[in-house]
């Protein structure tokens, strides 16, 4: 039996501009989330990849992508979650790696010194590679920054529901520096 489906189509109203360092896009989203806006509704360009695929194209300027729905997004993630995913990709191996040779030196019958010393060995070991786990994630945060911002920004796009909040979201873009700040709709099918 073949089954269709009707969407319906409906207009997303957004502010939108773009920053030329992370510092003041950091600070536009701390005021827009203290505002009460929800980190839901805020989204940035995803990686240029995933750009590129989705657009077909190679872009120049992050400026040619502000209206365009095609423009792979991101939702925002805090630096405190980042770091949170850092110190959790350091902690989780360490701790898996001390325990399991504490366990293992105690199981086979060796002394409570000798377990310490195999815990701490392999605790050292396990958080060396979690390190380096987390600097990898860390890197790759970088040089996503990193080439946005030499297409020439960082975009920043807030899903507003109501006028009011059409403005105030502005107001704050523009209050930090946001470059080209405006207000725009797209289409959305749902």
């Amino acid at each position: 039996m073949l089954m269709t489906s009707t969407q319906e189509t409906y207009e997303i109203r957004e502010a939108v501009g773009y920053f030329d360092t992370a510092e003041t896009l950091q600070e536009a989203v701390d005021e827009l989330l203290t505002s009460g806006f929800n980190r839901a509704e805020l989204s940035l360009l995803a990686g240029e990849h995933a750009v590129e695929e989705k657009l077909g194209h190679k872009y120049r300027k992050v400026a040619e992508l502000e209206d365009d729905p095609k423009a792979a997004r991101c939702s925002y993630v805090s630096t405190e979650t980042t770091g949170d995913a850092e110190g959790a990709l350091i902690g989780v191996p360490l701790y898996v790696a001390a325990s399991a040779a504490a366990g293992v030196i105690l199981a086979s019958g060796g002394t409570m010194a000798a377990a310490i010393i195999g815990a701490a060995l392999a605790g050292g070991a396990g958080g060396l590679i979690g390190g380096i786990l987390a600097k990898l994630v860390g890197d790759r945060s970088a040089q996503h920054l990193q080439e946005q911002l030499e297409h020439g920004g960082l975009l920043l796009w807030v899903r507003t529901w109501k006028p009011a909040d059409e403005q105030r979201a502005a107001d704050i873009l523009k209050k930090h520096s946001g470059h080209d700040v405006h207000l725009h709709s797209i289409s959305a099918t749902g």
